[in-house]
């Protein structure tokens, strides 16, 4: 068995990654693609996904690095052209490593590109604004080597999304001028390529460059970024055999348990699934599954939109969940609507789509993301710290297997009893289906649960092997009704042959008294 082969975990640069001997997975083939079919183009993934990897990639082709790419797809395509491997002088905007938090954070980040491009192509000139400085700088490069340009620009949108309202007016305002500058003075360059998580609607490093060619959606492209299961079999057969042996199942059932925790990514419709790279690459690396792009935490700018939408977490499993194509590829900050934004960050993904009203069907891509967002999402509906959370999942299984219906329902009243209580009666009737929701969700995962809505069925159903649980809620009611409904609606008709243990359980739950005031067991 091979051991020991350099995973690229959080290794963004090509270079180090070529020459340092790491695993790549050759996407090469879509630079070629790239650069030989457009100019000017933008790309959406959620983060930790490659995005920054492929513009490193970019840079080091178009600065006629042809050694580090032998024995890639790309060698092949370009063949002995003339045109192949010239050197071009690169803008690489990296907007990662800065906190946009401060007034001038995203000047102080332009002004330190530029200043290194100076020394370069021509000399500093501090007296000129930062587009200015740009537009110079783009025309003394071209004159200096007789060849056009290149402009890559790495997560645009961190400055956007890691600031507060004041500043993000602020800082459209700046990209507003000084990227503009690629539309007037296209003549002046060769390729222009932006990343970023989102797409903001109205600023206009997109309304002005209206030329980008946004290929997020597009099925071509759909595998440019993360890894596809041809790529998985192919690149990482060591790997799959080590996780295998040390979890003790045989490859076959490595292999499936990988696509449930990680696979499942759509960026375009009828596409094939995409893994999501980072977690691949740390269960391979620390042989577990477990969530590890969970475990990098969720971004603030995510829960503040949760908070502010009045957040329904039931909409994201629905089968007929949809979403109009316009409103997925553009994020509007003043929007209510969080479900671009959780697209486009990978808490949700493509699973249909509907031609006739160019529709996406949304959900969780899988269970890593399933089940690490409703357990992030606990502490905020049931006002706990966010570095704690009140939901003990294991507790509630484990009473789950053993028919304790009295602890079940201690604990559902604990929760119950956190839950905040604004005086909309809508909200408050929201936040307890949402933790309803939240629990047999997070049951899911080690028991077969089914949660409904519809009338004619429970409100939901629990079986392990030992019992099955039929569950119906009801707010300010009493618990005999609930009990009521299920006996009068035959719930339990498809267990009657079952020789598991049935249990019918009513429950309701008193919003003056905020807790559980009747809980019936039959």
């Amino acid at each position: 068995m091979v051991q020991g082969r350099k995973l690229p975990i959080g290794i963004q640069d090509f270079e180090s990654l070529r020459k340092d001997n790491y695993v790549y997975v050759d996407k090469t083939e879509y630079i070629y693609k790239l650069v030989h079919s457009g100019k000017p183009y933008f790309l959406s993934r959620p983060r930790r996904f490659g995005k920054s990897l492929f513009l490193s990639t970019l840079r080091a082709y178009f600065e006629g690095r042809r050694e580090l790419f032998t024995g890639l797809k790309i060698m092949e395509l370009e063949g002995d052209g003339p045109d192949a491997w010239q050197k071009y002088p690169v803008f690489y905007f990296d907007f990662n490593k800065k906190n946009f938090k401060t007034d001038t954070a995203l000047e102080e980040v332009l002004a330190e590109h530029l200043k290194e491009w100076e020394s370069l192509y021509g000399d500093e000139r501090k007296e000129t604004s930062l587009e200015e400085r740009f537009r110079y700088l783009l025309v003394k490069a071209v004159e200096k080597t007789g060849m056009n340009a290149v402009v890559l620009v790495d997560e645009y949108d961190k400055a956007l999304l890691e600031t507060d309202e004041e500043r993000l007016e602020h800082n459209k305002a700046v990209f507003k001028g000084f990227f503009s500058t690629l539309k007037s003075y296209d003549h002046y360059l060769k390729f222009v390529f932006l990343t970023g998580v989102t797409k903001f609607s109205k600023v206009s490093i997109f309304s002005d460059l209206n030329q980008l060619n946004d290929i997020s959606l597009d099925n071509e492209y759909n595998g440019i970024c993360g890894i596809t299961q041809s790529e998985l079999t192919e690149c990482f057969g060591p790997e799959i055999e080590q996780l295998a042996e040390t979890e003790g199942m045989d490859q076959n059932t490595c292999l499936i348990q990988l696509k449930k925790m990680y696979d499942g990514y759509h960026f375009g419709n009828d596409t094939d699934g995409v893994y999501n790279p980072f977690s691949l690459l740390n269960a391979f690396s620390r042989k577990n599954f477990g969530m590890y792009w969970f475990a990098t935490g969720t971004p603030t700018f995510l829960i503040e939109k949760l908070k502010k939408s009045g957040f329904d977490a039931k909409r994201f499993t629905g089968e007929e969940f949809y979403e109009e194509e316009g409103s997925l590829t553009d994020y509007r900050v003043e929007s209510d609507d969080p479900v671009p934004l959780f697209y486009q960050t990978g808490y949700l993904t493509i699973k249909g789509f509907d031609k006739e009203f160019r529709s996406y069907a949304l959900g969780y891509p899988n269970e890593e993301v399933k089940y690490g967002f409703l357990k992030s999402l606990a502490p905020y509906y049931l006002c706990a710290e966010k570095e704690t959370n009140p939901l003990d999942v294991r507790s509630f299984v484990l009473d789950i297997r053993k028919g304790n219906t009295d602890s079940l329902r201690d604990r559902f009243t604990a929760l119950f009893a956190r839950l905040p209580y604004p005086t909309d009666e809508k909200i408050v009737e929201q936040n307890f289906q949402n933790v309803i929701y939240i629990v047999f969700m997070l049951l899911g995962q080690y028991t077969f649960t089914e949660i409904h809505s519809a009338k004619g069925r429970a409100d939901c159903i629990v079986e392990t092997d030992d019992y099955v649980y039929i569950f119906e809620f009801k707010r300010d009611k009493s618990a005999q009704e609930a009990l009521k409904q299920i006996e009068d609606m035959d719930y339990a008709k498809p267990y009657a042959a079952d020789k598991r243990k049935l249990l019918k359980i009513g429950v309701n739950f008193d919003s003056k008294e905020r807790s559980i005031n009747g809980w019936e067991v039959r």
